[in-house]
C-alpha cells in the first residue's frame, strides 16, 4: 500500500476553498500520471502529493470553468 504524505505546511496555510484545490490535484495528478511525469518519481511515486505541491507552490495553477 501506498503511504500519502499530503503537503500539510502548505495545506494549514491555504485560504481558499479547499474542496476545489482537493478536486485539482486529483485531476492534476491524472493528467501527471497519463504522461508519465518524472515529478512523481521525484515524490516516491506519490502523485497526488506531487501534484497538491504544485498547486500549492502555485507551480501549476488551476481554474472553475463555467459551463454555462
Amino acid at each position: 500500500m501506498k503511504e500519502m504524505v499530503f503537503p500539510l505546511e502548505e495545506l494549514v496555510e491555504f485560504n481558499d476553498n479547499i474542496y476545489e484545490i482537493t478536486v485539482a490535484a486529483s485531476r492534476r495528478a491524472y493528467q501527471m500520471a497519463r504522461v508519465n511525469d518524472p515529478y512523481i518519481a521525484e515524490n516516491h511515486g506519490k502523485d497526488v502529493c506531487a501534484a497538491a505541491r504544485q498547486l500549492f507552490t502555485k507551480k501549476v495553477k488551476y481554474r472553475i470553468e463555467n459551463k454555462d
